[in-house]
């Protein structure tokens, strides 16, 4: 969980207008900075399987956001990808003719998820 503070600094950084606590661009903000958090718990915290989810869960929510946000303002995207230091959502052609967007920043955290999983097992 972030803290007031911190929380304030990252609306403060992202926020498009005055006032402006709701965007695509600060919530993906804001979730970027809980993942990063989470992260390093699991780490330290390999057992807890609730904060596993709670982190599977920001991550979808996070490429749900820059999927939409890809595709709704390229430019504003392409600038919160290099300011947050993620890398861009890669987009994968099916046999089927149809497309999916995968979010190579995930790569890093499934592994950190995945290795926890292997070490309990």
């Amino acid at each position: 969980m972030l803290d007031k503070k911190k929380k304030q600094q990252i609306i403060k950084k992202f926020q498009l207008h005055e006032g402006d606590t709701g965007s695509n661009e600060v919530q993906i903000a804001i979730l970027a900075a809980e993942i990063d958090e989470l992260a390093g718990h699991l780490k330290t915290h390999a057992k807890d399987h609730s904060s596993r989810r709670g982190l599977l869960r920001k991550v979808s929510s996070r490429r749900n956001l820059m999927r939409y946000l890809k595709k709704e303002n390229p430019e504003s995207y392409e600038e919160l990808v290099k300011k947050l230091k993620i890398k861009p959502v890669k987009v994968i052609a099916k046999p089927d003719g149809s497309t999916v967007e995968i979010e190579e920043d995930l790569s890093d955290d499934v592994d950190i998820i995945a290795k926890n999983h292997d070490a309990i097992s």
